[in-house]
């Protein structure tokens, strides 16, 4: 199964680009704010891609692709490890960040940075 990844590399992409312009700007400053507000939005987009294409992934392994489409996004990451398209280490680490994210959506603030940085700054196993 050829899964399109093309708009999903773009997005982690331009999600490093921000991360980094945000690292050389100071607090306050208006390329800060412009860093931030893409790093909010490429994360978003990331977590939703990641899950929307593991879910084509996961079909054949259900009676229908209706099933896996109708999975809930922590379940896709789970059963995306029970068959062994993610490591085991990968899928906590996602689910990591849905709980970062969910515990701070709509949140575009410092203290949103300060909660998803830990998580989403971590090296991947």
């Amino acid at each position: 199964m050829n899964i399109n990844t093309d708009h999903l590399k773009r997005c982690i992409s331009t999600l490093r680009v921000a991360w980094e312009g945000l690292q050389q700007c100071e607090p306050g400053d208006v390329l800060y704010e412009i860093y931030r507000a893409a790093c909010v939005k490429e994360f978003e987009l990331v977590l939703d891609q990641s899950g929307r294409l593991l879910k084509r992934r996961l079909r054949p392994y259900f009676a229908s692709n209706r099933q896996a489409d109708q999975l809930y996004f922590n379940d896709v990451f789970r059963y995306a490890a029970k068959h062994c398209l993610i490591g085991g280490d990968a899928c906590e680490r996602w689910l990591e960040y849905r709980a970062a994210r969910n515990d701070t959506a709509h949140e575009y603030t410092a203290v949103w940075l300060r909660h998803i940085t830990p998580v989403a700054g971590r090296p991947r196993t």
